[in-house]
């Protein structure tokens, strides 16, 4: 419903009332945009912006879908039924979705072992994982993956795309391009004595048109040429000087044969138990890949637009398209950040420039399908060069190496395995490194000091009101203090501080101000802690403890077992119960501003 209001008209309101009852995460943004007011200067803006980026699509999709080890039809109808279903559904204004390069080493993968129906079963897959996903509320979640491990495998996948246009950018003839990146280099490297010339003169005219062409439609009165992107110049000039000049080359024709000038009728593949089992770990990658780089996507968009994407509205969004992509003969898809940002540069407004995008493809395939068939491949490969390049994030990656060797060694084994083994391991060994990594990090900077017989301006900040050196700590009182997580990765170093205790005091303070998070281990160890309190005959006073730890000792029934009256809500409270329970008479304790003091350690 398109008016000049502010507001939609009560029959926009009936249709949408359907969503009125769901939460706002998990409300298409589209529905939200049409019941809140979309005016006609809104529909032109998309309709423009959404011409412009279905022009940029084209020779993208059509390229993606080669390099994919599919036919260009393929990407073409990934990019039409994708850019339909997320605009549809998707929880970004602005975002558009369709093959992407960082599907392409995946799908390659499965192409050549298990063939079109392994990658539909596995694209189906992945499609129910991310509506999952997003079910699950695991928006947030996915952007989590680690920095280093994002950077090693798509620098990986920006290696593994450019050494792959080495054949058609040289005019190479391979009888089969391996799929294992070390094989690729070796047969590249026995077939150079046929390279041909006209192949490479293509190429190279071609990379210049594209990295050239911004400089020279930005000048003078050509600046309206500035929005026709620099790849479709470079199609459409040495197309028609292939075309014209009968000029040697391998074409989209002659590898593929001519482009149909439909979307192939909906059908399903030929699914099995077995197909299905061996799919799963291709699946789960799709879905990882096709989650991050789609969150990732509607992050930058927001930045770009001033507004915020609804996650997990996304994922079910790009969960629903790769389950209907498969169905008509297309490949995994996700957010796309380079048509994204187009999108958002040509002042699109909503989804909608999503779905004419969509329509502009569609239109180009059912007009000019045939003429698609004259593409060379020599081209196609500057295209996927020009992609690699950009998406190989080079400066970033040389950036980590002045980073902590931690995330240095996360880079180089998730980039090593991309490029040397699979996907799939990259990402599990990358995930699960950074974790072990981040454990260990966290449990180096957790500790447990025993701070009673030893205080000094080392022990405690001088300018800390709750200082424990102003202090009286009475004899047979032993004063320790947590800082950091109270968790397994650091249980074991606390177990060796608290084993050093030789005779067992009349009390024991446990101060926890600087414990904000407590797993099942730490409340392992403090259980054991109360245990060995309660057999030598020893008072446990906790102090300052914050409400996540507190919570967790609640449901652990911890809380019970220390007794209420052992909670003190700082050291003064702490001590004063310690004097008391020795019958030492009370001694005046510092003044302490409140709004110096922790949530927890107030009153």
């Amino acid at each position: 419903m398109v008016n000049d209001r502010s507001k939609s008209s009560p029959r926009t309101t009936q249709k949408l009332r359907i969503f009125s009852k769901l939460p706002s995460s998990f409300t298409p943004i589209l529905v939200s945009i049409l019941k809140d007011g979309y005016t006609r200067h809104d529909l032109l803006k998309d309709f423009l912006a959404g011409i412009i980026v279905g022009v940029v699509a084209l020779p993208l999709a059509i390229a993606f879908g080669i390099a994919s080890g599919v036919s260009p039809a393929q990407g073409l109808t990934t990019a039409i039924i994708a850019g339909v279903v997320s605009a549809l559904l998707g929880g970004s204004r602005v975002q558009v979705s369709g093959p992407t390069g960082a599907f392409i080493v995946i799908i390659y993968g499965i192409v050549q072992k298990y063939g079109v129906d392994g990658l539909a079963t596995a694209t189906l897959m992945a499609g129910v994982m991310l509506i999952a996903m997003g079910l699950a509320r695991f928006g947030g979640v996915l952007q989590f993956i680690p920095f280093p491990v994002t950077v090693g495998f798509t620098s990986g996948i920006a290696l593994i795309i450019a050494t792959g246009q080495i054949p058609a950018f040289l005019g190479l003839k391979l009888d089969k391009d391996p799929a294992e990146w070390v094989h690729k280099i070796s047969t590249y490297a026995t077939h150079l004595n046929a390279v041909n010339l006209w192949a490479i003169a293509i190429s190279v005219l071609s990379l210049l048109l594209i990295l050239s062409w911004p400089r020279f439609s930005n000048r003078g009165a050509s600046k309206v040429f500035s929005r026709i992107p620099g790849s479709l110049v470079a199609i459409l000039a040495t197309t028609a000087m292939v075309k014209f000049l009968h000029i040697p080359v391998v074409t989209i024709g002659d590898r593929f044969g001519e482009l149909p000038n439909m979307i192939p009728m909906p059908h399903l593949p030929a699914i099995s138990w077995q197909l299905t089992h061996d799919m799963f770990q291709p699946a789960l990658t799709i879905a990882m890949l096709a989650g991050i780089e789609s969150l990732l996507s509607a992050v930058v968009a927001d930045g770009m637009i001033g507004h915020k994407h609804r996650s997990n509205m996304e994922l079910i969004a790009q969960g629903a398209a790769n389950i209907i992509s498969p169905i008509f003969g297309g490949i995994p898809s996700t957010g796309a950040i380079a048509r994204t940002a187009t999108n958002v540069r040509n002042g699109a407004k909503s989804p909608i420039s999503s779905l004419v995008h969509a329509a502009v493809l569609l239109g180009i395939m059912l007009l000019f399908g045939k003429l698609a068939a004259l593409i060379p491949m020599a081209t196609l490969a500057a295209v996927l060069l020009v992609v690699a390049y950009n998406m190989s994030e080079w400066r970033t990656f040389l950036k980590i190496f002045k980073a902590p060797k931690s995330d240095l060694l996360v880079l180089l084994i998730t980039f090593g395995l991309t490029v040397l083994v699979d996907l799939t391991a990259a990402i599990q060994v990358g995930v699960v490194l950074a974790a072990i990594l981040f454990i260990r990090r966290m449990a180096e900077v957790s500790q447990v000091n025993t701070i009673t017989k030893t205080l000094s301006d080392d022990d405690e900040e001088v300018s800390d009101p709750m200082n424990l050196a102003a202090r009286q700590v009475p004899d047979g009182v032993i004063v320790y203090e947590i800082f950091g997580s109270f968790f397994f990765g650091a249980v074991e170093k606390f177990k060796s501080v608290f084993s050093e205790l030789e005779s067992p005091p009349k009390i024991m303070i446990i101060r926890m101000r600087a414990v904000l998070s407590m797993d099942s281990s730490g409340l392992r160890f403090l259980e054991d802690i109360i245990k060995r309190c309660q057999r030598e005959k020893i008072r446990l006073i906790l102090s300052g403890v914050h409400m996540q730890p507190t919570m967790a000792m609640a449901r652990a029934g911890l809380i019970e077992q220390v007794g209420d009256e052992n909670f003190a809500a700082n050291i003064d409270q702490a001590l004063a119960v310690a004097r008391q329970h020795l019958g030492l008479p009370a001694v005046e304790m510092p003044h302490i501003p409140s709004s110096t003091l922790l949530p927890t350690q107030r009153g």
